[in-house]
């Protein structure tokens, strides 16, 4: 049984919820922020979007689905589920795109006409096709950037390996009807998260380094993204800014031209979805930064990650990270596997976890 089908199974076992006691009671925030359950019942809540009108998306790769979570009357709660487009292999990165809706697929991109009042998806056209399916890491993210063209982010088949296609571990860019196909970033293990910085344009990603090298080996990684970077898988990782080669796949040439991450951290610490809080509803001083949130790995002896964090952002550059929202791991028992955030057309923050099958709603309402 490969990793991707072993997985959800070994979540079903170490994320356990308390019988009677809500997920959010025990998450802690900064003053004046709460959570609460947005929407839950799903197979695997994984990434989201938010509609032309507002609506948070869903993609649901265990039921095949890409779902909308409307929440009409602004309660903090969906008033229903409904089901967008059905009948996808593994549906994962959304995004929009003049009003079309971009699906992330097995092994392609489709693109949807979308209607924001009935949010129903149709006339299903197939942007990019072909790309590589299956393996440890079967996702494909996709988000459209500030040029209007595609980026699409593609992990590596094994945990350690060379790749017969160049395509795995990297970034990819197309046009916007899916022609002229260019590596933008190589050597990313597996970059799940993609996104641009608001100001700046420029594309950061969040990658997940390899597993058995020991517990706090290699660091993950959150970086901005250098066109034509190759960040060092298989053969090499970086480990408190100095390049280190892989025991099993080193190559002295491929590590001389490894390109260093912007942020290291814990190994193992599984960051996933990320997002540039572009909301006015948190205080100033949360605008522009970064928020990444953090899955928590089964490759570590004693458990880390299972939390949101923040990333202080000036100037374009991280000064600093701190976590932001904690308490889904306790005495070395998890409680979620968190998957995405994004930033709602309320302001509040969205983040999706596959373990619960839950969308969190984090806002904010200053003290009285």
């Amino acid at each position: 049984m490969g990793v991707s089908r072993l997985w959800p199974a070994l979540l079903a076992l170490l994320i356990l919820p308390v019988p009677g006691e809500p997920q959010e009671a025990r998450i802690s925030l900064p003053p004046g922020f709460t959570i609460s359950v947005f929407a839950s019942g799903f197979d695997r809540a994984r990434f989201m979007a938010v509609d032309p009108r507002g609506t948070l998306l869903l993609s649901d790769p265990g039921a095949g689905k890409v779902l909308a979570l409307p929440d009409a009357d602004r309660d903090g709660r969906a008033d229903g589920v409904v089901e967008v487009v059905g009948g996808l292999s593994r549906p994962h990165g959304l995004a929009f795109q003049d009003g079309r809706l971009l699906v992330g697929d097995a092994d392609r991109v489709v693109r949807f006409r979308y209607d924001p009042a009935t949010m129903k998806a149709g006339g299903p056209e197939v942007l990019i096709e072909g790309l590589p399916r299956g393996g440890n890491h079967p996702y494909k993210t996709v988000i459209v950037g500030p040029d209007r063209r595609l980026y699409v982010s593609i992990g590596s088949s094994c945990n350690v390996c060379e790749e017969r296609d160049p395509r795995r571990a990297a970034i990819m860019r197309y046009n916007a009807d899916g022609s002229g196909e260019t590596l933008v970033a190589t050597g990313v293990r597996n970059a799940v998260g993609i996104a641009f910085h608001p100001v700046t344009g420029k594309l950061w990603a969040t990658i997940n380094e390899r597993d058995w090298r020991g517990d706090d080996v290699p660091p993950d990684y959150i970086t901005e993204i250098v066109e034509g970077g190759f960040y060092g898988w298989p053969y090499c990782y970086v480990q408190g800014g100095k390049v280190h080669p892989d025991p099993e796949y080193t190559n002295p040439q491929a590590c001389a031209r490894t390109t260093r991450p912007t942020i290291e951290i814990q190994a193992h610490s599984a960051p996933i979805g990320l997002a540039f809080y572009t909301g006015r509803q948190f205080p100033e001083e949360y605008r522009g930064d970064l928020f990444v949130a953090i899955q928590g790995s089964w490759n570590r002896s004693v458990p880390t990650g299972y939390k949101l964090v923040r990333v202080r952002m000036k100037d374009g550059r991280p000064p600093g990270i701190e976590d932001f929202a904690t308490g889904w791991l306790q005495g070395g028992r998890q409680y979620a596997s968190l998957v995405d955030v994004v930033v709602g057309a309320d302001g509040s923050l969205y983040l999706s976890d596959q373990g619960g099958g839950v969308v969190y709603r984090i806002s904010y309402s200053p003290a009285r």
